[in-house]
């Protein structure tokens, strides 16, 4: 059995990282033990290579399911890629293949979406995108299909966590239900050459997935046909039972590989010999696991490539990767509401601008969880550019721009400052994980309160909207002549890089571009939502329970033609025992 590290690069430099890290320590401690099996050494790039300061972040899952371009898709995976060999990496724990099925969920952003069909096509060009058609070629790495499975479907209340409502939870839904939303892209991600598969901390209706054996072995290895490894989550092992040795063999018969150990590598090795000694892990299975390890490590050809491509380093945060980026994150915005014209913003106009919120001038609260840190950081750990710091460079001579982190404007003279625009970016803070479930789905009270107090400064509001999810908008949709979703955190040099004049990038950015081409049945058709009654929707409920939504939506049909619905939804909790209300 064999041990994962969890690598999370500090912020230095890309040939510090290839040469200190890969090279100097875990290699090298590889190749002076007896059979110098070399280290797959793993990281979380999900978002690019968000570990390493410097390194090009694109935009969250989430942003890549509104754009719906695998073409896309697959090339930021292919710079994502790049950016990790030329640091001496080939192992991302990536992509995320979970169907989010209720958006509270702190990890709804690292989904593509609640279709599954669109998750599957994403995720194959992710996973094309990271092992090319050739795993041993130079420029590639491993990709790693997570979480399996149903990690997206656990229900409200159900988080065993301190903090947490639904993440690591159970999901209670019958095995068709599992079979055809949430195991569906791990289908696809398999024949299309899947050699690693995370587990998910969630639970199938009681069973941890970590000791789920039929899931993992008859379904994933039987049925679909998997023959690389299986790894466990971050210690994920130990929340199997009680008893640590009991968890250990649970989670080792149940089908796990490799097993990832953050803290006591002695403890589990410990464990798993005697749970060898006394016959309760055959020693088939030990085989049966290492087999699969070693077998992935030649495919990878990771004997023959060692450290990397240091030749590769000019592309960690190259400009190629950046404009990648930029037009990564033209796609992914959706025009929520644009009234009187408020869009395209008029660069060249004489005009007084105001902009403020928490999302304007933050790299951190651009970027979101899982950058530099885990979290994330309202601070700018890497470099980029913020959105007020590309509209000054987008706007022309004759624009006077304010900016007010408080929402306090004021002219020459002291007396309040009348704007002819004002730009209001509102935001979640960054989140990870359990720390992002949220019982309410609410933007911040300050950013609420700036939105209002903006309104009555300036004649025409445009609101930004920075989410790793649908968020509630009451009182901010109703006041805004103009609202941009940017459901994704956007790329640290996406939004305010993209809002370059050197590119003109300003006029295309805030105007319709995104989202006049809008294929049928797509999410992409919803421009907005309001809901008459939001406690509604976000009470849980119990079998024999009926809710009543009322809500009116705005609709965009392929052709652009526009129109506002009255939808009154009936949901009866018998069909979805213990979940949240969910039109």
């Amino acid at each position: 059995m064999v041990l994962a590290v969890l690598a999370a690069p500090s912020p230095v430099a890309a040939q510090e990282v290839a040469q200190g890290v890969a090279q100097g320590v875990a290699q090298g401690v590889a190749l002076r033990t007896r059979l110098a099996i070399p280290v797959l050494y793993g990281v979380d790039a999900v978002h690019g290579h968000a570990n390493l300061a410097g390194a090009v972040v694109f935009p969250h899952n989430v942003g890549l399911g509104a754009a719906a371009n695998p073409e896309l898709v697959e090339a930021i995976a292919r710079a994502t890629a790049r950016e990790m060999v030329a640091t001496g990496v080939t192992w991302n724990y990536a992509p995320v293949l979970a169907v989010p099925r209720d958006v509270r969920w702190g990890r709804t952003y690292e989904g593509y979406g609640e279709d599954p069909e669109l998750v599957t096509r994403l995720a194959v060009a992710a996973l094309q995108g990271l092992q090319g058609d050739d795993l041993a070629a130079p420029d590639t790495v491993l990709a790693t299909p997570k979480h399996f499975v149903g990690d997206g479907a656990t229900a409200f209340g159900t988080s065993p966590l301190a903090g947490g409502l639904l993440d690591r939870g159970d999901a209670p839904i019958d095995e068709a239900t599992l079979r055809r939303v949430h195991l569906a892209p791990y289908v696809a991600a398999v024949a299309h050459g899947a050699r690693s598969v995370m587990v998910s901390f969630s639970s199938w209706q009681g069973v941890p997935m970590h000791a789920h054996a039929y899931l993992i072995q008859d379904v994933l290895r039987g049925e679909l046909g998997f023959t690389g490894f299986v790894l466990s989550d971050w210690a994920g092992v130990d929340e199997v039972a009680a008893d640590y040795d009991d968890a250990v063999v649970a989670s080792v018969n149940a089908g796990i590989d490799l097993n990832m150990v953050p803290y006591d590598a002695e403890r589990f090795l410990a464990s798993l010999r005697r749970a060898v000694e006394r016959g309760d892990v055959s020693r088939a299975r030990i085989d049966e696991a290492v087999a699969a390890i070693l077998r992935v490590k030649f495919e990878l050809g990771l004997f023959d490539r060692l450290y990397g491509d240091p030749a590769l380093q000019a592309e960690v945060g190259s400009d190629a990767h950046r404009a990648l980026a930029r037009d990564a994150v033209a796609q992914t915005l959706v025009l929520l509401k644009n009234d009187a014209g408020a869009l395209p913003l008029r660069p060249d106009s004489v005009q007084t601008v105001l902009v403020t919120g928490s999302g304007a001038d933050s790299i951190g609260v651009q970027s979101g969880g899982w950058t530099i840190e885990w979290q994330g950081s309202t601070a700018s750990l890497t470099p980029g550019t913020t959105l007020l710091e590309g509209l000054e460079a987008g706007f022309g001579g004759g624009t006077t721009l304010r900016h007010g982190p408080r929402g306090r404007f004021t002219g020459d003279d002291g007396q309040p400052l009348r704007g002819d625009v004002g730009i209001a970016v509102v935001a979640e803070p960054p989140y990870a994980e359990w720390f992002g479930d949220s019982a309410d789905l609410a933007l911040p009270a300050r950013d609420r309160a700036l939105v209002r107090s903006l309104r009555e400064q300036v004649d025409t509001l445009v609101v930004v909207v920075l989410s790793g999810r649908p968020v509630v908008l009451d009182g901010v949709l109703e006041v805004a002549d103009a609202v941009v979703a940017d459901v994704v955190r956007v790329a640290a040099d996406g939004l305010g890089a993209g809002i370059d004049a050197s590119d003109a990038a300003l006029r295309e950015w805030f105007s319709v571009g995104p989202t006049p081409a809008i294929p049928a049945g797509s999410d992409r058709g919803v421009l907005a939502w309001n809901f008459a009654a939001p406690a509604a929707r976000f009470a849980p409920m119990r079998a024999g329970e009926v809710a009543t939504l009322r809500f009116t939506l705005r609709l965009r049909d392929p052709s652009g033609a526009e129109a506002t619905h009255d939808v009154v939804v009936a949901i009866d909790g018998a069909d979805r025992p213990g979940t949240p209300a969910d039109p």
